[in-house]
């Protein structure tokens, strides 16, 4: 696992104090990064000066390099996202770490890493290090231990004759030992920079685990396979090839349901799953709730300080909502400034509790709209409809039109303000009224805006 680029600034300048590590929303973040980093090289130097080389060992790191940079050719193709990227570069540097010197373990990350911000995408040079730093530290200790195990020598064809299961199962062990160490340094620094990220979903969830899994086997084939031979590295590169285009495949469809500029859940993914969870409501006769939350006035922000500004905004709003949901709430991003968000298991009173916690933290804490330069925090407030699933059988397109309602009548009240449907007055419009077309274009008009 690596953590490549998000959106926000990079910081290119070669003064220290301003390099974009310094941009991390927690400063102790930002020594975590250097304080791994600096163990991460002065574990090369250690390891360097402990290594003892041999002709076969050189050709079969220079060989399984080879494989890295090819890989990171495919990978170009491709491109890479964002974020905490899944990959395959480990089907290559298991075998490096188990069949050769626990240098070359530490130094294959970082000539990968080279490679990946030369070849597919410049990203803030100490996230690329960062990442190199915890893979390599991994892969070094996996290293240790293999060698600790099975002796300094490198295993050969006659250590599987003689011991094949104890060598297999020490490679898998090993590999194991690698996904936990890598994977707890780097969600140190994903937890830090972002307290809404949620470790079940990155890791533990089917899919992340059924790739890591997938993975670690090859990479065990493949140590085993070239332990034998080295040759065999040719006919497990088209593997790996299949290997990575089921990887990319995954993400595109988890990226296909998500808003890049939020994290959350898009409008349409939002609608589908709300629509289960409205229906088992219905069957269960379970309470459930629906709010449409609105930020302010955000056409000012991005008026005053750009669009920019206005998506970073957005991105802390939507942190802001998660904190108060629970990992079975349905939150998504549905259009301009508007989110929905799905109560399952929630009564009025407390979907009106939830509601406004939510809002008074947003309407509290500063967001930061400025970049590494320059710091500059503004406030915003949002605005709450809420409705809840009634005795009568309705679809999630009637409760966004009742939650629609309130949060136009929270707006026309002053804003900053949470309603729900049954606040609302007998004498008051059913639906909130359309402004005239001639005054607002459909091609001009900005969904969810007020």
């Amino acid at each position: 696992m690596s953590f490549a680029r998000r959106k926000g600034v990079h910081g290119r300048g070669l003064a220290p104090r301003t390099w974009a590590i310094w941009g991390l929303p927690r400063r102790w973040v930002a020594h975590y990064v250097m304080l791994v980093t600096a163990v991460y090289f002065a574990a090369i130097l250690a390891a360097g000066m402990a290594a003892q080389w041999r002709a076969r060992d050189l050709l079969l790191f220079g060989a399984l390099l080879a494989c890295v940079a090819g890989t990171v050719e495919m990978t170009r193709r491709a491109g890479e996202n964002s974020g905490v990227i899944k990959d395959v570069y480990g089907v290559w540097l298991l075998p490096v770490a188990m069949l050769l010197p626990p240098v070359c373990a530490l130094l294959s990350p970082l000539f990968q890493g080279i490679l990946t911000q030369w070849r597919i995408r410049r990203n803030p040079v100490y996230r690329r290090v960062f990442s190199a730093a915890a893979i390599g530290l991994s892969y070094g200790s996996a290293s240790i231990a293999f060698h600790w195990v099975i002796g300094p020598h490198t295993p050969t064809a006659g250590d599987l004759d003689k011991n094949a299961a104890v060598l297999i199962g020490a490679v898998a062990a090993c590999g194991a030992l690698q996904w936990v160490l890598n994977n707890s340094l780097v969600l140190v620094a994903v937890k830090g920079a972002e307290p809404t990220a949620k470790i079940r979903d990155m890791l533990l969830s089917r899919e992340p685990l059924q790739n890591d899994t997938a993975e670690l086997c090859v990479s065990v084939l493949v140590t085993i396979s070239v332990a034998i031979s080295p040759l065999t590295v040719a006919f497990a590169f088209p593997f790996v090839t299949l290997l990575q285009r089921s990887f990319r495949h995954a993400q595109l469809v988890n990226d296909s349901r998500i808003d890049a500029k939020t994290g959350l859940i898009n409008a349409g993914t939002w609608e589908r799953e709300a629509d289960a969870e409205v229906i088992r409501a219905q069957r269960t006769h379970s309470p459930l709730a629906v709010a449409l939350i609105d930020i302010d006035n955000f056409k000012q922000v991005n008026d005053q300080h750009g669009h920019l500004a206005g998506d970073r905004a957005l991105s802390a709003v939507a942190s802001t909502i998660k904190i108060f949901l629970r990992d079975y709430d349905l939150v998504g991003r549905f259009g301009g400034e508007e989110f929905a968000v799905l109560l399952p298991q929630t009564t009025g009173q407390d979907a009106r509790r939830i509601a406004e916690r939510m809002r008074a933290q947003v309407a509290e804490v500063p967001i930061d709209v400025g970049d590494i330069s320059r710091t500059e925090t503004i406030k915003l407030t949002v605005s709450v409809g809420l409705t809840m699933l009634g005795e009568k059988p309705s679809q999630v397109t009637d409760l966004l039109a009742a939650a629609d309602v309130a949060l136009y009548h929270a707006k026309h009240a002053g804003k900053n303000q949470v309603w729900m449907s049954s606040d609302i007055p007998a004498a008051a419009p059913a639906a909130r009224p359309s402004p005239p077309k001639d005054l607002f274009p459909e091609s001009a008009a900005e969904p969810g805006s007020y």
